[in-house]
């Protein structure tokens, strides 16, 4: 028996489950992130459709970042001001209606690149100002030291609505077309209604801010020290030490890839998603520790070195298995990273903050696609990649070293800021 338990111990941390709101949000997400990834099919179907060609998809990718950009740090301010509940069911409408109307269209025969691409603005803001609200909402939900296990939680159910979702559209694209991928996203996204309405009343926390201001996230993060370090954590992982653009030519210079890209590429893809997914189910193994900081830095490290095996080896598989461990990795900094800043800032300032950091957090990706494709078309590959991991090594160790307070925080270091009302099991 202690052996089982130690092995259930090291699976999927579901503590949060037991929560009986938060295990409705799951399962509706659970619903929704399948069938949303739908539009992530049947948009550039559409518009490729429209117009023949691939710059207008990439015009709806640009639309759809600013729009999120946008709308989280604008979402993040109203968060702060407004009843989080409130905000939620009325931007959950907002998304199923916007669903109904890309239905609409479709059925109508609409056929209108102008109309496809406002609509796709209007989703995007939705869920942006939706996600940064719900990213708010969490620690009013569960408490602080299930908020590491219900982030692994979301990450399992994303990773796994990122892989089925795509397949589940491409399987039944053939059968019902556009129109029926469209009905089916408008018709499971109702699930995310139902669990908002579900929850209790979340009035803005008392001395909150009684106007919508934007720039105070910023302000806020700039001057707390643990933030900036958790903000230079990501940047050194997701600048400095992510490769994906540098992918198509390891793939066909190292690996042996054909013109045009082949199995390599597709393997160096999936490898991280992957290695996401197979964190999230192990979650067990690393929720539990009460030192966020420290468990950021390690990911970071192991994330990095995993970098620099890659950008060294001249084996597939072996690079395929050191980006399935960095995989790994991400999962682990992701969920400790959300524990800070969803358990540091104060209830009142914790929506702005929110969207300040996802915005920040946006970016990053995109600029790692620009250092890397620029250091690689400079240095070649194997430099780029494995420089930028060792980077990422430095920076980490620097930033951990440098901020003692970030190292040594727990999940109960502030035990007056940590405002949330645990929901029994009502």
């Amino acid at each position: 028996m202690p052996g089982g338990t130690a092995r259930a111990r090291v699976l999927v941390d579901a503590r949060p489950l037991r929560v009986a709101a938060y295990r409705r949000l799951w399962l509706a997400s659970a619903v929704t992130v399948v069938f949303g990834q739908f539009n992530l099919v049947t948009v550039p179907v559409q518009l490729f459709g429209l117009t023949g060609t691939s710059a207008t998809v990439g015009l709806a990718g640009l639309v759809t970042l600013g729009a999120l950009a946008v709308s989280a740090l604008w979402g993040g301010a109203v968060a702060d001001v407004v009843d989080r509940r409130a905000m939620l069911h009325v931007t959950s409408l907002g998304i199923v209606t916007v669903a109904v109307l890309l239905w609409l269209q479709a059925r109508l025969d609409a056929n209108s690149v102008p109309l496809l691409l406002v609509l796709v603005a209007g989703h995007a803001a939705l869920v942006g100002a939706n996600a940064t609200a719900l990213g708010a909402a969490i620690p009013r939900v569960v408490p602080p030291d299930l908020i590491p296990a219900a982030s692994s939680l979301g990450t399992l159910v994303r990773q796994v609505g990122a892989i089925v979702g795509p397949l589940l559209a491409g399987a039944l694209l053939p059968v019902v077309g556009l129109r029926g991928l469209y009905l089916c996203d408008a018709v499971a996204l109702c699930a995310l209604v139902w669990a908002v309405r579900r929850l209790p009343p979340m009035p803005p926390a008392p001395g909150a801010a009684r106007r919508v201001d934007v720039v105070s996230g910023f302000r806020y993060v700039a001057r707390e020290r643990v933030l900036v370090a958790v903000l230079a954590a990501d940047l050194a992982m997701s600048v400095l030490g992510l490769p994906y653009a540098l992918y198509p030519q390891v793939a066909q210079q190292t690996f042996g890839d054909p013109p045009g890209g082949g199995a390599a590429l597709g393997l160096l893809y999936a490898a991280v998603p992957t290695g996401v997914l197979a964190g999230a189910l192990v979650s067990g193994a690393f929720t539990r520790a009460r030192r966020p900081g420290r468990m950021i830095t390690l990911a970071v490290v192991a994330w990095g070195l995993a970098v620099v095996g890659f950008g060294l080896t001249r084996t597939l598989w072996l690079g395929v298995v050191l980006l399935v461990v960095g995989g790994g990795a991400i999962v682990v900094h992701s969920s400790f990273r959300n524990a800070i800043t969803q358990t540091y800032v104060p209830d009142g300032l914790r929506g702005r903050t929110q969207g300040a950091l996802t915005v920040v957090l946006m970016g990053g990706p995109a600029l790692a696609n620009a250092v890397h494709g620029a250091a690689g078309a400079w240095a070649g590959p194997t430099w780029a990649i494995s420089g930028g991991g060792a980077l990422a090594v430095i920076a980490m160790l620097a930033v951990a070293r440098s901020v003692p307070v970030f190292w040594e925080y727990g999940l109960d270091s502030r035990p007056g800021v940590i405002d949330y009302r645990y929901i029994d099991s009502q």
